[in-house]
């Protein structure tokens, strides 16, 4: 048994979207992506006022990965072209595969935009090998209550949404999510299975990492090792997961990623023509 450590810490970049404050840190200078996760934005914590616009993000399209929506607080209401449609509110998650291209929405409820209140998101980009890029589009919410809840001990405890057995997601790729709460003094051991890449970023609160700090708003790349002992002295709350590399080229533009320059082309010219569907 070997714990896994702190290679390198990438604080994430304040790039506010409108009035929506906006904090990135996957991509970052010196990070382009923690294979096969590619683009994290954390969105908030912040309080909209009552008669707000809500969130900024209307119809668009994508092909060639999942997005993974934490809904920290507030609530949140998912629309797209293939049917899928619900409102998801504070501790739940929507997860959507763009698969072969769908369009989408998520934007703040009627009731969000009239009342106001605290809003604060975690947004996920988990990339797709070229075998299961074109895969079907597919979407599916998941309230609060069934996401799988485990107490790890000493002040330690995980909400896992995917890649253990009693999740609600069943991920195409075997792709571990979680999000972990530490109480002041806490410390605990989470799965990192030896090969596999970790994503851990503090939401809130900082931890440390075999004697390395891993401060709020930052996200540490680790090495290998088949665990992670982790600890807070004042508290902490941590987007957190595993996975698999994929170890394929990677080609992005916008809201597209494939594998090649080539297949982004088609992809706008797929959307271009109609071929996503549209809301």
């Amino acid at each position: 048994m070997s714990s896994r450590e702190v290679l390198s810490l990438h604080r994430a970049v304040r790039d506010d979207i409108q009035d929506l404050v906006t904090r990135r840190p996957l991509p970052g200078p010196g990070l382009s992506q923690v294979d096969p996760f590619l683009f994290l934005n954390h969105h908030g914590p912040q309080t909209y006022p009552p008669d707000n616009h809500g969130l900024p993000f209307g119809p668009h399209p994508h092909r060639g990965f999942e997005t993974v929506t934490f809904i920290l607080s507030g609530s949140l209401a998912h629309h797209d072209s293939g049917s899928g449609a619900s409102v998801v509110e504070a501790g739940g998650v929507q997860w959507m595969t763009a698969g072969s291209g769908l369009v989408h929405a998520e934007l703040s409820p009627e009731a969000f935009k009239r009342s106001g209140g605290p809003l604060e998101i975690l947004q996920l980009w988990v990339n797709l090998p070229a075998r299961v890029k074109m895969t079907d589009p597919a979407y599916v919410p998941v309230p609060a209550a069934d996401i799988l809840k485990e107490n790890l001990g000493d002040g330690v405890a995980m909400e896992v949404v995917s890649g253990i057995d009693g999740a609600p997601v069943r991920s195409l790729t075997d792709v571990m999510l979680a999000t972990v709460s530490i109480e002041p003094d806490g410390h605990a051991s989470l799965p990192a299975p030896r090969g596999r890449n970790v994503l851990f970023y503090t939401i809130e609160g900082s931890a440390e990492i075999g004697g390395s700090t891993v401060p709020e708003h930052t996200l540490a790349v680790l090495g290998d090792g088949d665990r992670v002992e982790v600890a807070s002295e004042g508290g902490a709350r941590i987007l957190y997961g595993h996975a698999d590399p994929i170890g394929e080229p990677v080609a992005a533009r916008g809201p597209f990623v494939m594998n090649t320059d080539a297949e982004i082309a088609e992809a706008i010219r797929d959307y271009q023509a109609g071929r996503f569907g549209g809301l």
